[in-house]
């Protein structure tokens, strides 16, 4: 009987012997140095605010965190290279919402998809787009740009960035929701779209706010809305679409993901430093500077967030027949 307990007894500690070894092993990260894949190219925001989360990274969790851009196909290499990597910790990715939500609508072939192969962690925060005009249009704000629209024998003509990049889906989806004539003209960057709607070769230009900005502010560019659920810093002047009574909101986010599969105890530690940097002074004003607003939450909120996004742009990118190769 004696026996038979201590039998029992060992056993038990055996189990809670390994058990906690276990524990500890899936918490002893990280060990070694952690790659952010940066989905876009080096020097843009997206490759900005990577640097800034892994800066914050290293400084909190004792490892170094290294950047590393693989940019192209609307940032689905470098989102594709995560999906596909170990679910270890050590290979994350900053990505936007273009390959994490708008790509599956619009690439014929995805090489990964974005609700099972990755694990959510963390949302960074957002930037707005701005629908902006030439001084000498004269709609002073986004509901005289719809009653032009509606009332004009010819479309409004709209620059944006390019083919499915969200000023293209932001235009059709004005055009679809005011039900006005509008004529997207895609450009290869904001640069392009900006310089012609300054010259007056097309009515207007939907972009990121960060790349109008400067034009705005030297009256170059007339601010009609931006289109966040809140008013921009930069432009609190500016009321967002909403605000005007059109039915639209389009920003860039950012979010860092892994591999599917990564441990939640990984997860929980990097969403809980991330959402300190966000609240931090520091983490606002980093942000701010790149025209970017903070955004906190779970992982949870951003696997629902990717989810509703995903479904908002299909319905765009679908009635607008809009398709990349």
């Amino acid at each position: 009987m004696r026996t038979s307990t201590l039998v029992k007894a060992v056993t038990r500690g055996l189990i809670f012997s390994s058990c906690f070894i276990a524990a500890h092993a899936q918490t002893a990260w990280p060990t070694k140095p952690v790659r952010i894949i940066a989905s876009f190219a080096a020097g843009g925001s997206s490759d900005l605010v990577a640097r800034q989360i892994a800066h914050h990274l290293s400084s909190r969790l004792g490892q170094q965190f290294i950047v590393e851009n693989r940019a192209g196909a609307g940032g689905n290499i470098g989102v594709d290279f995560v999906a596909k990597a170990a679910p270890d910790g050590y290979t994350l990715g900053l990505a936007t919402s273009a390959p994490l939500a708008n790509n599956a609508s619009l690439y014929a072939k995805m090489p990964f998809n974005a609700a099972k192969d990755l694990t959510p962690i963390a949302l960074v925060g957002e930037i707005p787009l701005v629908i902006a005009v030439n001084p000498a249009m004269k709609a002073n704000n986004l509901r005289e740009l719809v009653t032009m629209g509606k009332s004009k024998p010819d479309p409004v003509s709209v620059g944006n960035p390019g083919n499915g990049t969200i000023g293209h889906l932001a235009t059709e989806a004005l055009r679809l929701d005011a039900g006005i004539k509008l004529q997207a003209v895609p450009y290869k960057g904001d640069s392009p779209a900006m310089t012609d709607a300054i010259s007056g070769a097309v009515d207007a230009v939907f972009a990121p706010v960060t790349s109008l900005l400067p034009n705005i502010e030297a009256k170059r560019l007339r601010a009609l809305a931006v289109t966040s659920k809140h008013r921009f810093p930069g432009l609190p002047e500016i009321p967002t679409a909403k605000e005007q009574g059109v039915n639209v909101e389009a920003t860039v986010w950012s979010a860092l993901v892994g591999p599917a599969g990564l441990p939640p105890a990984i997860v929980a530690s990097l969403n809980k430093e991330i959402n300190v940097f966000i609240g931090s002074p520091d983490g606002k004003a980093k942000l701010a500077a790149l025209g970017m607003s903070g955004l906190s939450g779970t992982p949870a909120q951003l696997s629902a967030l990717m989810a509703s996004e995903a479904a908002t742009w299909k319905r765009v990118i679908e009635a607008a027949k809009i398709t990349l190769e």
